[in-house]
């Protein structure tokens, strides 16, 4: 099977040694995405603004491998306050009310950057 990869450039990624998003076949994975743009962080302190933006991302990552939102089964979105539960996913309803993958938030302790907020991870399936 072709593997297409998708680089942001994110200073993690050759870091790191990972990509933002793969395709194998008819499955693509995202991995965890932030709310990072050059190495600033959108969206300071503002949980809504932060997975709006990462959910902008997760969409052209998709698109660059030939996929849409709505190829989406499942997200998992790491929340460092798990009371701002509903703006995050104000933020998710808007990009997933009609498809509605599964979906998973859990708190956590920190991400790598303490202004981040929220990282989001999402598998895709395209039939």
């Amino acid at each position: 099977m072709s593997r297409k990869q998708v680089f942001t450039g994110s200073p993690w990624e050759p870091l790191v040694g990972y990509c933002r998003a793969i395709r194998i076949g008819n499955r693509i994975e995202v991995a965890g995405t932030t709310a990072m743009k050059e190495g600033e962080v959108v969206g300071v302190g503002d949980p809504y603004e932060q997975t709006k933006y990462i959910l902008q991302t997760i969409e052209k990552a998709l698109n660059e491998l030939e996929a849409e939102m709505s190829h989406v089964v499942r997200t998992r979105m790491f929340v460092t306050d798990i009371s701002k539960w509903e703006e995050i996913g104000r933020a998710h309803g808007e990009f997933f009310k009609n498809i509605q993958p599964v979906a998973t938030m859990v708190e956590v302790k920190a991400l790598i950057d303490p202004l981040l907020l929220v990282e989001i991870e999402v598998e895709a399936i395209i039939d």
